[in-house]
């Protein structure tokens, strides 16, 4: 069962990653928050994978690459278990297969390590709130895609109609139902109706997968 949205207590996150120094500076940085708790750590996939699902965090904070293995396959391994634990993958890399990848394995969001450190806190607060997040310069280059895809891009956009295709960019824009029904004058049950046949025409069931999938096809 999934749990609800809305939390009463702290956002429990679990670190991973392979460089003692930056685990204990997001302990610093989360221990000066007062919605979130860290609840483990751990520099090995293999582990990570193990001890995730038993200690259920809200969200997990993984590292790209790893000496035993990625945040990817950790991601889709703790997910295949419990899919209610939301993962971000925390990464030097700015690469668009290993984001594709992610995003598939179904995490909430990649994020490049350059990001300020209360930033951070934010995309974790979003994810445990049952948002996705892109670094922006990722949600960019699937926003030029597309865009320019026209009306020549593959059968799976084509299947789209033009309102379907406006609804999609504006999800990979990161607005809620209620957002894009102000946005476009509709109601938001209209809207949602309309962000399932979207998922179904594309064969997903994630909004952030259906924008990473179009960027993918297009490029």
């Amino acid at each position: 069962m999934e749990r609800p949205e809305q939390l009463d207590r702290p956002i429990r996150v679990f670190l991973l990653d392979d460089h003692e120094m930056v685990r204990r500076g997001l302990v610093g940085l989360f221990a000066a928050q007062s919605d979130i708790e860290v609840v483990g750590q751990s520099a090995s996939a293999v582990e990570a994978e193990a001890r995730i699902p038993a200690l259920r965090p809200d969200v997990a904070l993984l590292d790209g690459r790893l000496p035993d293995g990625s945040g990817v396959e950790v991601c889709r391994a703790v997910r295949s278990v419990d899919p209610s634990i939301k993962a971000i993958i925390l990464t030097s890399y700015d690469d668009d297969e290993a984001i594709f990848a992610a995003i598939m394995a179904g995490a909430s969001g990649y994020i490049l390590k350059q990001i300020i450190g209360l930033e951070l806190v934010e995309v974790v607060r979003s994810v445990a709130a049952g948002q996705s997040a892109l670094d922006a310069s990722v949600t960019q280059r699937v926003l030029d895609r597309i865009r320019s895809g026209g009306s020549s891009g593959p059968a799976e956009l084509q299947s789209l109609t033009p309102q379907e295709r406006r609804i999609l960019e504006l999800i990979t824009e990161g607005m809620t139902n209620r957002q894009i029904g102000e946005a476009l004058f509709l109601a938001e049950k209209t809207v949602k109706n309309y962000v399932t046949h979207i998922l179904n025409k594309l064969g997903l069931q994630g909004r952030t997968q259906a924008a990473v999938l179009a960027s993918k096809l297009l490029g």
